[in-house]
């Protein structure tokens, strides 16, 4: 019997990133109503179905930062999304390539060292190459062997990458909501926003209303970043402050070329463990590591130092 080792990941530590999130122009993000009344919304805000607060899925925000990321570090578009839409995604832990169509490959970064998967995870390819000879030391498997580029490959079935950062729901501040809850526009909380379609050859009109959370409304904002690798760690925590930094010249939500969804990012706080420390916690004692408070992100970037001062590897 041949016993394979496969060795956890070691967690090195966890950075808690929470701040406030601020609503510039009205914001949706749709929650799907169950019925279709006459001169009802056509598309509501999503809900908490306890409260009825209106809440930014932490599901958006994620997805939203990683469209930013995977644009601004140029991936290539290699995984059909359908409907004849591609995104980009690891592949596999190993860098290789993906078969997009017969005898037409796109090459792929592997999540091991891949900037977008490791924070936001990656799942794997049905039609991942990646070179024969890691192939057969990490005792893989073959669906297949060819040259790609020159150089021999091997077909398997790509591994799954699991996301190193955490987006928590954003749920409104108790003074937002206070205030929410005293505005009146018929909807609880939220606000009316009444649109036409026109039609460019008859102008005939076709009127529709949607959900919004109001301007000003503010929600709590909070993230978890694994530490993994003490180096890449400072790469990543960089790497998220500048897709937050363009997530506010960017849009949150549906709508966001006719002006919904500008938000930004305030008030950011940091509390970063170490596994020690949580030992440490769990007896009775330990503390976590100060970092400085920031104002929002340009500091968040200018002062990137001293937060990466504090983090470990630096």
């Amino acid at each position: 019997m041949t016993v394979i080792e496969r060795p956890q990941t070691p967690l090195v530590g966890k950075l808690k990133i929470t701040g406030t999130l601020i609503v510039e122009t009205g914001l949706h993000i749709g929650g799907g109503g169950e019925t279709l009344e006459i001169g009802g919304l056509d598309k509501p805000v999503i809900r908490d179905p306890v409260s009825q607060y209106p809440y930014l899925p932490g599901s958006s925000i994620k997805g939203k930062l990683r469209s930013i990321l995977e644009r601004w570090l140029n991936k290539p578009l290699n995984r059909g999304g359908g409907s004849g839409t591609y995104r980009y995604e690891s592949d596999d832990i190993e860098s290789g390539y993906t078969e997009i169509q017969a005898d037409q490959y796109v090459e792929y970064e592997g999540a091991k060292t891949c900037q977008v998967s490791r924070l936001f995870g990656s799942t794997g390819g049905s039609k991942c190459w990646i070179p024969t000879n890691i192939a057969q030391s990490q005792e893989l498997g073959s669906q297949g062997n060819k040259t790609i580029n020159g150089v021999s490959h091997t077909k398997i079935k790509g591994r799954n990458c699991p996301a190193r950062l955490i987006v928590r729901d954003c749920h409104l501040t108790p003074e937002s909501a206070e205030q929410l809850r005293n505005i009146d526009t018929g909807l609880y909380m939220t606000e009316w926003k009444f649109e036409n379609g026109l039609d460019r050859v008859t102008a005939a009109a076709n009127p529709r209303q949607l959900e919004r959370v109001p301007a000003g409304a503010k929600f709590t904002f909070e993230m978890v970043y694994t530490v993994e690798d003490e180096n890449q760690a400072i790469e990543d925590v960089k790497n998220l402050a500048i897709a937050l930094s363009i997530l506010e010249d960017d849009a949150l939500g549906g709508h966001g070329s006719r002006g919904y969804g500008k938000v930004r990012f305030e008030n950011f706080n940091f509390d970063y463990r170490d596994a020690k420390q949580y030992e440490n916690i769990a007896s009775g004692g330990g503390t976590s590591i100060n970092f400085p408070s920031l104002k929002n992100t340009a500091e968040f970037l200018s002062r990137f130092s001293e937060i990466q001062s504090q983090l470990p590897g630096s």
